[in-house]
């Protein structure tokens, strides 16, 4: 059992450190970090979908005004390290997919790279291709193992008997869309070589990813490689792990020491070159007594990577232990196309992964007659049906019980398309949430004291989850001091290494690396330290971890408004409740709850990158035409917590909350959506064609 904190600061609504900077454009992001006479590099792509490049002329283009230098297949350096297929650009002339860059102009402005890639004109052979997700493709192939470690498949009883004899079932088909990260900064890295060593500015969720990644790719020691990144314009999984760009920027800064490159990928490049989440293809299947307690869950995924690099998300991983049932079966299964490498985005595996099971729920509720949150409460397992370990905690059930009487929930009739409001068809849906509650091992801190001030060192990215401000608040209450005494350095490979903003570990992994630097410290100095006086500490095992399932939980309730006769949808109420352990800062925590819950409403209704077959690229690669939600697709977004004490995780007691609110919420929409409507959405997004042929379409 982990030693907890006594809260003072933890707890405390402290407003972001980071705000102002922010707030007034004085926040240096990595594309704006002031450099002496920089260039500008601008890649340029693939117009094929595979094949090769056979020539490239640019003589037009290295003809104008400022073009530094044209670097091309032909000409560039060779990388130490090309395992990475994703990251050895510009190493040969295949294109294993449309966007490849396949050469990079490096100029003195901005616009005149951007001209003078546009000229350059490139001469291709093209072989045939496939971009097309389908269940029936005959060359599907079982990974080895989903992101992180997962088993590919699991099976526990007998699924296929127990499901052919169940009272009531459900046996569909749910797919998700591909989707692109889209944070507001783009891509960006300052590169500069100097005596050698190589300095990067990067928007990363991961200094010292880069660094070891970088140093791997150039053949360099890590000690020649630094990464700074202390502030970051979004990232959702993204930035995560480097992609292209950072390869390219120190390729082409390479070629002119001393002088810095900058490197800034536009909107339309992020949809090739950035990762996004591949699309899913869900068959799912329930099987129940007539109570409506579950005997058989099965989920057999087909999703899509790249022929060049795998990639295979987790997306059965939570039907594997989110109800209970004695048989239970699940399967991945993946189709290497023509198409660029899928990645991390918010909530792997759980965000898809939850929609196709928590609709099936409301499909089966039906089927039984049965209310929705009563079905989910009747399915409330003892221990984890996966592990057959204890929960370290799990309120599911009092989230959604807590969250159904917030909602008004016993007013609901449940009949669907019964309910009106003037031209409105009026409905609400529920769908549960859940997330690993994790911490990685690895990331180091240094307390300090300075002139009567503490100062914490570590190479941590806040990717607007609140790092700057919570990490001193944590701070704080190990050293028992108020909490504006404590400063906090992050975001550069030069402070002790950290793990990566990402899985909503950071503030656990972190955290926990704080408090035992700052009890280190208090051991060794007492409460009246020396000017200098310091100590370091690792994230310490917790024993717990291998003996307790660790999760967070919530309930998402929607309430959605269709117009009977053109199938607009709107959302009138989208209303979370979550128990995710001890709360460090709830207007961060607010802040990324609502932010979450966000991105959910966006998949449910709006999100879609269109992937023309005929020419291998997503045709909506812009903020103008891959729609996103706005204040006016929801009027009341709420988010509350319960009181969780979880003893089992960390010194904070605290759970990840960055990803947790996108889980479920397409789900509670859908399934509200079908309660105005009577239509049932399987295949996101919500859009008018999939509504219209079925809603009543003449007002009464």
């Amino acid at each position: 059992m982990t030693e907890l904190l006594e809260p003072r600061a933890i707890g405390r609504g402290f407003t972001r450190r980071d705000g102002p900077a922010k707030v007034t454009g004085t926040a240096p992001y990595a594309y704006e970090h002031p450099a002496e006479a920089p260039l500008y590099c601008y890649p340029i792509q693939a117009a094929i979908a595979r094949g090769r490049c056979v020539r490239i002329s640019a003589v037009e283009a290295e003809s104008l005004d400022g073009v530094r230098e044209l670097i091309t297949p032909f000409t560039a350096e060779r990388l130490a390290d090309t395992d990475d297929a994703e990251l050895a650009v510009l190493q040969d002339c295949e294109i294993p997919f449309r966007g490849r860059v396949i050469g990079l102009v490096l100029a003195e402005t901005s616009e005149t790279a951007r001209h003078a890639a546009e000229l350059v004109d490139v001469q291709y052979e093209t072989d045939p291709f496939d971009t097309r997700l389908r269940a029936d493709d005959p060359d599907l192939y079982q990974p080895d193992k989903v992101n992180p470690s997962f088993p590919t498949d699991t099976s526990e009883g007998d699924f296929d008997t127990a499901f052919s004899g169940a009272a009531v079932a459900v046996d569909q088909t749910y797919r998700t869309s591909m989707y692109h990260n889209n944070p507001l900064e783009p891509h960006t890295t300052t590169a500069l070589w100097e005596d050698g060593m190589l300095t990067l500015w990067d928007s990363t969720q991961s200094v010292h990813s880069v660094r070891s990644t970088v140093a791997k790719v150039f053949g360099l020691p890590a000690e020649r490689v630094r990464v700074i990144c202390p502030y970051l314009g979004g990232g959702f999984g993204s930035k995560g792990m480097p992609h292209a760009n950072v390869v390219l920027a120190a390729l082409a800064a390479r070629t002119v020491p001393g002088r810095p490159v900058k490197l800034a990928l536009t909107r339309q490049q992020m949809f090739s070159l950035a990762g996004y989440r591949t699309p899913t293809i869900q068959r799912v299947r329930l099987g129940a007594d007539p109570d409506g307690r579950l005997d058989s869950i099965g989920m057999d995924v087909v999703e899509q990577t790249s022929r060049i690099k795998e990639f295979a998300e987790q997306t059965a991983a939570p039907a594997r232990m989110m109800y209970a049932a004695r048989n239970r079966s699940t399967s991945h299964r993946l189709a290497r196309l023509d198409v660029p490498v899928p990645s991390w985005m918010r909530a792997p595996g759980e965000c898809p992964g939850m929609f196709g099971p928590e609709v099936a729920m409301d499909e089966l509720a039906e089927a039984l007659g049965v209310d929705p949150v009563d079905l989910r409460v009747r399915n409330e397992p003892e221990r984890d049906p996966e592990s057959g370990r204890p929960f370290s905690s799990r309120h599911l059930v009092e989230c959604l019980r807590t969250g159904a009487e917030r909602f008004g929930w016993d007013q609901r009739d449940p009949r669907p398309g019964v309910r009106r409001d003037g031209p409105w068809l009026v409905g609400s849906g529920v769908a549960a949430s859940v997330y690993p509650a994790k911490r990685m091992p690895g990331s180091s801190a240094v307390v300090r004291y300075e002139k009567g001030r503490y100062a914490v060192e570590i190479g941590a990215a806040d990717l607007g989850t609140g790092a700057w401000t919570i990490l001193p608040q944590i701070a704080a209450d190990a050293l028992d001091v108020p909490a504006d005494s404590v400063d906090v350095r992050i975001g550069d490979t030069a402070f002790p290494k950290a793990t990566v903003a990402g899985g909503s570990t950071g503030t656990a992994s972190w955290g926990s690396a704080v408090v035992a630097a700052a009890r280190a410290f208090r051991d060794k100095y007492g409460a009246d330290p020396g000017d200098g006086d310091e100590a370091q500490a690792e994230t310490p095992e917790n024993p717990d971890e291998k003996d307790y399932a660790t999760y967070g939980f919530g309930a998402q309730f929607a309430e959605v408004r269709v117009d009977a006769d053109t199938g607009e949808v709107r959302v009138s109420r989208l209303h979370g409740t979550f128990a995710v352990g001890r709360i460090v800062n709830p207007v961060t925590a607010r802040s990324q709850l609502l932010g979450g819950m966000t991105m959910g409403l966006s998949m449910a209704l709006h999100e879609n990158s269109v992937l023309d077959p005929r020419f291998g690229h997503v045709v909506n690669h812009d903020l103008a035409e891959y729609h996103i939600a706005t204040n006016a697709d929801v009027e009341d977004l709420r988010a509350d917590w319960l009181d969780e004490t979880d003893p089992h995780l960390n010194p904070m007691g605290s759970k990840g909350i960055g990803e947790i609110g996108i889980v479920g919420t397409a789900a509670a929409v859908a399934n509200a959506v079908h309660h105005a409507t009577g239509v049932r959405v399987r295949d996101l997004p919500i859009t008018l064609d999939k509504l219209l042929p079925g809603l009543p379409g003449v007002r009464r």
